[in-house]
């Protein structure tokens, strides 16, 4: 028993040989890159040849599970992202990304003080953007993970379209846990439909500053109809009232599901200056101790849960957004 235990520890501490050439589910991966996304008989040997060094890293697996937007409160969430130090090197990010930055909130109406948390939060404006090879990430969850596999699969066979149309080697690329890439942590298959080339160097790469300020506005944008963003609104409005909303109102959904006058004749203290008309919904963030936090989520609020659909992610996001362009104006 001690051996065997020594051994599963051993395995879950590192890499493992997989050789996922020769897995059950890899007929299925070549098929659909044959017969969906045209690969030549050179193209599925390629990714044979890149399944056979991909390795099983099952701390990934765990690390999926039990990711902090899932295990913690606000209160200890908070934290990790709204630091002086995230907000100084924030500040020093915008002063020097301001061409692209007010390039992007003149194209896509997203302003530098949202892009900039946004990848604050993400990757530390581009100081941590993942130390796993995406390949071995994707294989890992896509054919290994207990209920999320369908998913990460379908990652993988864009991983493997994204590698040949941008010409990247599928070895040489590394990212998250998950598999996500560049400062903006894209998955692939938004890497193949949002990422933009904001400079016009003829390629949309991630790991630039400038393409990924753009793609940021771009996804936010263009990612969910439903949750777009919208130019000159406001993200979160303060409860007006001190007591907490009624229990029958929703929390923490991931849309909009009811209007700012559905909301008031819930009993929620919304603001008088916001139409009754605008999508909106209640957010409960919890503490350590005492009572909840209150927020009335507005629209643009959404759009941030599109591209990560945690509350306390978006909150996150949010609140490092209204400290930076707090130190930008006092400058």
């Amino acid at each position: 028993m001690r051996i065997f235990l020594a051994a599963l520890l051993c395995l879950c501490a590192g890499a493992a040989a997989a050789d996922y050439s020769d897995n059950a589910k890899t007929p299925e991966l070549l098929q659909t890159l044959k017969t969906q996304y045209s690969f030549s008989a050179d193209d599925l040997d390629d990714v044979k040849a890149a399944l056979k060094q991909a390795q099983l890293l099952p701390q990934l697996i765990h690390s999926e599970q039990t990711n902090k937007e899932k295990t913690l409160t606000w209160e200890d969430y908070k934290p990790l992202h709204v630091t002086p130090l995230n907000i100084a090197n924030g500040l020093r990010f915008m002063q020097e990304q301001k061409k692209w930055l007010d390039k992007a909130q003149q194209q896509y109406g997203v302003p530098p003080e949202v892009i900039t948390a946004l990848l604050g939060v993400e990757t530390k404006y581009g100081a941590y953007t993942g130390k796993f090879r995406v390949l071995d990430s994707l294989a890992t969850l896509g054919f290994d993970h207990p209920t999320r596999a369908p998913f990460f699969f379908d990652q993988l066979a864009q991983f493997f379209v994204l590698c040949r149309d941008e010409r990247f080697q599928p070895t040489d690329l590394r990212g998250s846990y998950a598999g996500a890439m560049g400062l903006a942590q894209f998955m692939p298959s938004n890497y193949r439909t949002l990422a933009v080339d904001f400079d016009g160097d003829g390629r949309a790469d991630l790991w630039s500053p400038a393409d990924a300020i753009g793609s940021v506005a771009n996804y936010l944008v263009n990612y969910d109809p439903q949750r777009s963003w919208q130019r000159g609104q406001a993200l979160l409005a303060g409860v007006a009232s001190t007591a907490a909303p009624p229990d029958s109102v929703m929390r923490n959904a991931k849309l909009p599901g009811q209007t700012i006058a559905t909301l008031r004749q819930a009993g929620v203290a919304a603001p008088a200056a916001l139409p009754g008309d605008m999508p909106a919904g209640l957010l409960e963030l919890s503490h350590n101790a005492g009572a909840p936090e209150y927020w009335i989520a507005l629209p643009n609020f959404y759009a941030v849960m599109s591209y990560n659909p945690r509350v306390f992610y978006a909150m996150a996001v949010t609140s490092l957004a209204y400290e930076l362009k707090l130190a930008e104006d006092s400058q």
